[in-house]
């Protein structure tokens, strides 16, 4: 056998690869570059929530999850946590304080101006037990519900029912807080785990004309000038009354077509607004100065009142006790009395009557003479005699009977 064949033997004998081997290591690196992929997928990925399977709740947040696009129950917490790729689909939500921006918020006042609410900044924060029940409401844009949406409805209610004046000045001070009670009256009710903390409102901005108007007025007040200036919309509403078409305001002063003389019949108006004033306050103080002294009166009566029946009761107290003293004494002279009777029945005998007698007799030193002696001591003598006899016979008659 020459060289050649022998090489061709050699070569055919050598074992040749088998191809599935290949795909099964190209199939390992492909599934270990997936795993790191989705694993080391950036977080500002806006497909992370669904390929990602280790994902990463921030401090201030819990995770909550999506299968199918049904919410589920399960809330985590911050940290890393799994879950399924492609099937399983997560959000971040905050449960820490926030403040949520609302701008550019158009609204017509009582009187017709157009006026605009460049920025309302609204502090909340959604309660961690009322996560589930608010996502599965209002969705993930729940504050957009309950916050920028109820923030346009509710400033556009307050305009319509306030004229510029109030809204840009006199009530200014108040928006915040009936912003703040509105929202969190309509969250109690629908949304109870919404919590309003607190509401700040820029001052609005207005047209500019009348904005000059209203910096010119309080320049003028500031100083204590007596010249009166008014607005634009004060004037529009009072020429129409005097019969004049049209009313322009000229360095908000006066208004043309008649000279100076709206002027002084703004004048007059402030002056009788300010005298209403006067008037009613007078009112109320004449009111609760009357008050006053109904009250005054009505503490003094009640406390002589109660003087006479303190007195009244202290004079039933006194009569009680004189009565009871009286009701003594009597109760005492009735008993020695009695015991006093009893005693001389058992004392005035005969015998001891009879003695008396003649004691009285021994004491009397008058001798009588003369043909006839009274018949006194004869009479005495036979009174002694006859007790004496009559005690004799009650005794016999004792002893008989015994």
């Amino acid at each position: 056998m020459d060289p050649q064949q022998q090489g061709a033997g050699a070569t055919q004998a050598q074992p040749r690869p088998q191809p599935g081997d290949s795909s099964a290591i190209l199939a390992v690196f492909l599934t270990f570059i997936a795993i790191v992929s989705l694993i080391l997928i950036p977080s500002s990925s806006s497909v992370k929530s669904s390929l990602a399977i280790l994902h990463q709740i921030p401090e201030g947040h819990v995770g909550v999850y999506w299968r199918g696009g049904a919410l589920l129950e399960t809330i985590t917490h911050p940290g890393f946590h799994l879950k399924l790729p492609l099937i399983t689909h997560y959000e971040p939500v905050q449960v820490t304080l926030q403040t949520d921006q609302v701008t550019d918020i158009p609204c017509g006042t009582k009187g017709g101006v157009m006026i605009n609410f460049e920025k309302i900044e609204v502090v909340n924060r959604l309660r961690k037990e009322y996560v589930y029940e608010t996502l599965r409401d209002y969705g993930v844009q729940y504050d957009k519900t309950w916050i920028y949406d109820k923030i346009h409805h509710e400033i556009n209610q307050f305009c319509s029912s306030h004229s510029l004046q109030q809204v840009y000045i006199d009530v200014f001070d108040q928006i915040d807080e009936k912003m703040k009670d509105a929202l969190q009256v309509d969250c109690t009710r629908y949304a109870p785990g919404i919590e309003i903390i607190s509401v700040r409102v820029t001052k609005p901005t207005i047209p500019d004309r009348i904005r000059r108007n209203f910096e010119q007025m309080e320049e003028e007040r500031t100083r204590g000038s007596r010249r009166y200036y008014f607005d634009s919309l004060l004037c529009l509403q009072t020429c129409p009354m005097l019969g004049w078409g049209f009313c322009v305001i000229i360095d908000m002063h006066y208004c043309s077509g008649k000279g100076g003389i709206m002027g002084e019949v703004l004048i007059a108006i402030e002056k009788q607004k300010v005298a209403e004033k006067e008037a009613e306050t007078s009112k109320k103080m004449a009111i609760s100065e009357a008050e006053k002294n109904a009250n005054v009166s009505k503490i003094l009566m009640e406390q002589k009142l109660m003087e006479k029946d303190s007195a009244r009761k202290q004079e039933e107290i006194d009569n009680q006790m004189y009565l009871a003293r009286q009701r003594g004494l009597a109760d005492a002279d009735f008993y020695r009395v009695l015991k006093e009777a009893e005693a001389n029945k058992l004392m005035l005998t005969p015998e001891y009557l009879e003695l008396k007698f003649i004691e009285a007799i021994a004491d009397n030193t008058k001798i009588f003479f003369g043909e006839k002696v009274p018949s006194m001591i004869l009479d005495q003598r036979l009174l002694g005699n006859f007790l004496q006899e009559i005690s004799r016979n009650t005794s016999m008659k004792g002893s008989a009977y015994a």
